[in-house]
C-alpha cells in the first residue's frame, strides 16, 4: 500500500534540499555537463509521507527540453523515484518539452538500469567529463560505485 505522496517543491523545502543534497552527493551543488546546479533553486517535487520527506527530484527546463538534474529517494523498492520521474515528465510535457533527459555516471550501474527500465535510452557518453567536473567540485571522488573509476558521464534521454 503507497502511504507517500508527491507534491511539488516549495519555499520551506529549500534549507532541507541543501542538507539533504549535501548528504546524498557531498555537495549542496551538482556539477554535470559543465554547469554548476544548485537544486535548491530548481523547480522540482518532493515524495512525503506524513512530515517525512523520502525523495526528491529537480529538473531544468530550456527550449523545449527538459533535465533531470537530481533524482534521490531514501527507500528504494517502494516506487518513490518511478513516481518522481512521472511528476517530473508531466510537467516537462506540460510546458512543451520535446524530450527529458539526464545525465549519470559511468560507475552509477543501478541507476543504468532503473532509468532504462523506465524508457530511457543511452544516447551520449561524454569522456572524461567527470574528471572536468572535479576540477569545480573536488569533492567528487577519484572511485565510484562498485570500484569503479569515476570519470565519465551518460547521457539517457526518453522523447516526448
Amino acid at each position: 500500500m503507497k502511504d507517500w505522496t508527491i507534491r511539488p517543491c516549495n519555499a520551506d523545502d529549500k534549507a532541507w534540499i541543501k542538507d539533504f543534497l549535501a548528504e546524498q552527493w557531498g555537495s549542496e551543488i551538482v556539477i554535470v555537463h559543465g554547469t554548476v546546479f544548485h537544486p535548491h533553486e530548481l523547480p522540482g517535487f518532493v515524495a512525503v509521507q506524513t512530515d517525512e520527506r523520502l525523495g526528491l527530484a529537480t529538473y531544468h527546463i530550456t527550449e523545449g527540453e527538459c533535465e533531470i538534474v537530481t533524482l534521490n529517494s531514501t527507500h528504494s523498492g517502494l516506487g518513490i523515484g518511478g513516481a518522481l520521474i512521472e511528476a517530473v515528465k508531466e510537467q516537462a510535457q506540460e510546458a512543451g518539452c520535446r524530450r527529458l533527459w539526464l545525465i549519470t555516471t559511468n560507475d552509477n550501474l543501478d541507476a543504468l538500469g532503473f532509468y532504462q527500465r523506465r524508457g530511457f535510452e543511452l544516447v551520449k557518453i561524454n569522456r572524461h567529463a567527470v574528471d572536468e567536473s572535479r576540477k569545480l567540485k573536488p569533492q567528487i571522488p577519484a572511485v565510484g560505485e562498485h570500484g569503479i573509476p569515476l570519470r565519465d558521464e551518460i547521457e539517457l534521454e526518453i522523447t516526448l
